[in-house]
């Protein structure tokens, strides 16, 4: 389960102050990891990464892709969905897509056997308020946004996704996913459900009124741990904990600007939209009954690029012929003698390849860049963002995450053979994948597919 925008201390067990007994109960029973990544802190790009392996840079994804874009996932990229396919798995995806709206790059044309969901984002939608004021009664209020689409298969089954489609929606989805493992049960499946909650514009359900009447974002949280505890339920009810691994994740950090809109990231700093730890960690909760040990910490760095070698070291399924960045974990979560993070180091893109930071072991490496900050700035409410300032690091700057969590302290000066050290690692990335902060082309990037002709949706 991915869900959108969630931050690090929304959990109860991650120390949040939301109510979450399912999600809670899940890493009672499994495992819950302190130092998870998501490759990009953004939609798009952070998506790309599950799905395929990569980091998005190396398949030419950048930030989040809008209505108006022509390119989406290559097909000659191999995504979870193919791997699981190529060993007899039924696959599906329920939710949110964001990796190309047109018929070509939709789930159904990458491994997925069935898709029900939204292309993008469901703040892409003409009826979001902006931070700029628009008449209330504007028929097409956001940027000239066209309507938001539902879409099964490859098709627009619903052309205008309305208010009350998007306080159904978490329940549909969460409904499909049952009916999904009700009717394949009996057979291996891999099922990808993609909240697009708790992003902006936030929705919820009747069954949640009563909170959302006071806390709009607390209900929707309470209402994604209702969620993953059917879908927990579901497999249960079948006899399937222990032959099933149940991830639950988010595709990057909240989105700070809109205050009680958003979520919190508890000691990180900074969120969604920026490579510092409240933008790029979050919570990550895994069980498999059986296998996976009650209870377990991880306390090891590891990021969803590593997901896919994972998975098909565990089914047996042979990796993409394409190269991926990602690497087997499946150690770790067993749990095995000398386990050891899958990677040397983790690299964090963002903007238009732009190495803004890295981390090895303890310490993480932010490089001379910009970036949008809400320290010290009111944030908005009610659904309306407030403004971001705009800082610059113009030096290097080192955190040991072991005892500055929230990234405070730059010790660069007091470890020069660490920095030295990261940058030898950070030139390796940048003559792969470049970086356009040094002026550096990737040599081992790939495009993705672009459109030729007009298509719809």
């Amino acid at each position: 389960m991915f869900v959108d925008d969630l931050g690090y201390g929304d959990i109860g067990v991650y120390g949040g102050s939301h109510p979450t007994p399912h999600l809670d109960r899940m890493a009672a029973d499994g495992l819950r990891f302190t130092d998870f990544y998501v490759a990009q802190p953004v939609c798009s790009a952070s998506r790309a990464a599950l799905l395929t392996g990569c980091y998005p840079n190396r398949l030419g994804f950048h930030g989040a892709l809008g209505p108006g874009a022509r390119h989406g996932l290559d097909p000659g990229e191999t995504t979870l969905a193919e791997v699981c396919r190529s060993r007899g798995y039924a696959t599906a995806a329920f939710g949110k897509w964001h990796l190309g709206h047109h018929p070509p790059f939709l789930p159904v044309h990458h491994g997925f056997d069935e898709f029900y969901g939204i292309p993008y984002s469901n703040d892409m939608w003409p009826l979001h308020p902006d931070s700029v004021d628009l008449p209330a009664g504007a028929a097409k209020r956001k940027r000239g946004y066209p309507d938001l689409t539902m879409i099964e298969g490859d098709a627009i089954v619903d052309p205008v996704v309305t208010p009350d489609d998007q306080r159904r929606f978490t329940t549909e989805l969460t409904e499909r996913a049952v009916r999904f493992i009700d009717a394949h049960h009996d057979e291996p499946f891999f099922l990808y459900v993609a909240h697009p909650m708790p992003h902006v514009p936030l929705f919820v359900s009747d069954r949640f009124a009563a909170t959302a009447a006071t806390d709009l974002y607390r209900a929707v949280v309470r209402e994604l741990d209702w969620s993953m505890g059917a879908v927990l339920a579901a497999l249960d009810r079948h006899d399937l904990a222990e032959e099933t691994l149940v991830i639950f994740t988010s595709d990057n950090g909240p989105w700070l600007s809109y205050g009680n809109h958003g979520g919190v990231t508890g000691p990180l700093r900074e969120g969604k939209g920026t490579t510092f730890e409240g933008g790029v960690r979050v919570p990550c909760v895994m069980r498999w009954t059986g296998t996976i040990a009650p209870g377990r910490v991880c306390r090891l760095p590891m990021m969803t690029i590593d997901i896919l070698p994972t998975v098909a070291r565990l089914i047996g399924a042979d990796l993409p012929a394409r190269p991926i960045d990602g690497r087997d974990a499946s150690a770790l979560l067993l749990d095995r003698p000398g386990a050891a993070s899958p990677q040397p180091a983790y690299f964090f893109y963002y903007h238009r390849n732009h190495l803004e930071a890295m981390r090895a072991g303890r310490w993480k490496l932010h490089f001379p860049h910009g970036f949008r900050s809400m320290e010290g700035r009111a944030a908005g409410s009610g659904g309306r963002p407030g403004k971001y300032d705009y800082d610059r690091r113009t030096g290097l700057e080192l955190y040991d995450l072991e005892s500055d969590v929230g990234e405070s302290r730059d010790v660069a000066a007091e470890y020069p053979d660490v920095v030295a050290l990261l940058l030898e690692l950070a030139e390796v990335m940048r003559g792969d994948l470049g970086d356009r902060l040094t002026e550096r082309a990737a040599t081992g990037a790939r495009e993705p597919a672009r459109l030729e002709t007009e298509a719809a949706p």
